[in-house]
């Protein structure tokens, strides 16, 4: 039997549309934080690596239930400056917020 191949993180460059995808957002929430750095894309993470990045945000989203409108000043300009640049480069690439009736 042969071993599954090994599954990595493409990076918030390389995913859909500037990385607008659970995993993009989970590594933008990490740079909010502080908890990676802001150049860090996470290209080459493994499962197991983004798992644990994924519970460490956990434990910083947990004091603000979650939502960015419960964030301090500081981190609410952070989160507003990193997820806008984020939106409109996914744009620029052709993202639509909008669900469509396959989603």
């Amino acid at each position: 039997m042969q071993r599954p191949t090994k599954q990595e993180y493409v990076g918030l460059e390389a995913d859909y549309c500037g990385g607008m995808t659970p995993t993009g957002t989970l590594v933008r929430d990490a740079h909010v934080f502080g908890l990676i750095p802001e150049t860090e894309t996470a290209a080459g993470w493994n499962y197991a690596r983004l798992e644990d990045l994924s519970d460490k945000v956990a434990v910083a989203w947990a004091p603000y239930g979650h939502l960015a409108s419960r964030l301090p000043p500081d981190l609410r300009a952070r989160h507003e400056r990193i997820f806008g640049a984020a939106i409109s480069r996914a744009r620029e690439l052709g993202w639509a917020p909008n669900l469509d009736d396959d989603d």
